[in-house]
């Protein structure tokens, strides 16, 4: 019995089949189509819906094999066709078959009915329940939200995890990404976008992809970015990309905002100075997990992103840094200091020279 709704179910699964009677249905099948579509026995035909739909899914059926109940937020864009809706929706792991997805729209009258919009669905959802929620459900506004110091990668893991994008598909986008002048072309940088994806709330009504994603937060950086503060980073000569490279690595090291423009200061009058920035997250940066403390073999990676072995600012930015930041950077503080470091609590402690600077690591680490 078994091997015979084995078999059914593969004949029903056959794409040939399921094209020539979608063409039957809309009433432009070739003769030939028709003559197989309606050839069909008519006893067998009922034996295969009665099992499909009300006894559900056969052994031989091909069930979802990923992690069940991941958000997917799905896009229904004006015109698709049911076949095309299936086939998305297979694609992400929403539904197990798009030939089911298919047939339990024919036969319950759902092919004209889905509406176009934005749908929280999951993945391993039954055809009929992602049916519904199409046909029945109401269309959402998404939001998300990507925190200061973020990275491309976080980015792109958040949004993945939030059912929205592939980070995949994010971070290989994000590699060549440059939509205005200011974003400059560098050698060895990782992605191109990175710094100028601005750390915000975000809402979306209607479609969108990785592309418009990362177009919604650039077009918010650029609005971020005022007149005033375009003038300022001038009269410092600074280029915008200097600026939100200094940024991000203020972004990464203060923890509170008091220390946002000591530490913008610190790093200005290194480069001033031709002394290299030691900066702990240029190095974090190039790692694949984040460590409490970095090794002195850390420190000696060649790369460079690495501020302890090269002496001025990294290829670029190394994280997404938020106005506080950027403005610690264009009004920085006047000290004397030349030296931080950061306890355990993200609390920094402050040198003007390199003895005072040992005595303090040696009492807060």
């Amino acid at each position: 019995m078994k091997e015979s709704l084995r078999e059914i179910w593969a004949f029903l699964n056959n794409d040939g089949l399921r094209k020539a009677m979608e063409a039957v249905y809309r009433g432009k099948g070739t003769p030939l189509q028709k003559k197989i579509v309606f050839g069909i026995p008519a006893l067998a035909l009922m034996f295969v819906l009665i099992v499909l739909f009300v006894i559900g899914p056969m052994s031989g059926s091909s069930p979802h094999t990923g992690e069940r109940g991941v958000p997917v937020y799905f896009t229904v864009r004006p015109g698709m066709s049911v076949s095309e809706i299936g086939k998305e929706l297979h694609e992400r792991g929403v539904i197990d078959s798009e030939t089911k997805f298919w047939w339990t729209a024919k036969l319950n009258g759902f092919e004209n009915k889905v509406k176009s919009g934005t749908f929280a669905l999951e993945t391993g959802m039954s055809p009929r329940n992602a049916l519904e929620t199409l046909v029945y459900g109401n269309t959402v506004v998404i939001r998300f939200t990507i925190p200061e110091g973020f990275s491309v990668r976080e980015i792109a893991e958040r949004l993945e995890k939030e059912g929205l994008v592939s980070a995949d598909d994010f971070m290989r986008r994000a590699k060549t990404y440059r939509p205005y002048s200011y974003v400059e072309e560098h050698e060895n940088v990782r992605y191109a976008a990175e710094g100028f994806l601005f750390p915000d709330t975000y809402e979306i009504n209607g479609e969108f992809d990785a592309a418009r994603i990362m177009e919604m937060m650039a077009e918010n950086f650029d609005r971020r970015l005022t007149k005033e503060m375009r003038e300022r980073a001038k009269t410092m000569n600074l280029s915008i990309y200097e600026l939100v490279t200094l940024a991000s690595l203020v972004e990464k090291e203060a923890y509170h905002e008091e220390d946002r423009p000591i530490i913008a200061q610190i790093f200005l009058k290194r480069l001033r100075l031709g002394m290299p920035l030691q900066a702990d997250p240029t190095v974090q940066y190039l790692l694949n997990e984040p460590k409490e403390d970095l090794l002195f073999s850390d420190t000696e990676i060649e790369s460079p992103y690495n501020t302890y072995q090269n002496v001025g600012l990294p290829p670029g930015p190394i994280a997404s840094p938020g106005t506080a930041s950027l403005m610690a950077v264009l009004h920085p503080a006047a000290t004397n200091y030349l030296y931080f470091v950061a306890d355990r609590n993200g609390n920094n402690y402050y040198a003007t020279n390199y003895a005072d600077h040992l005595a303090l690591v040696d009492r807060v680490r």
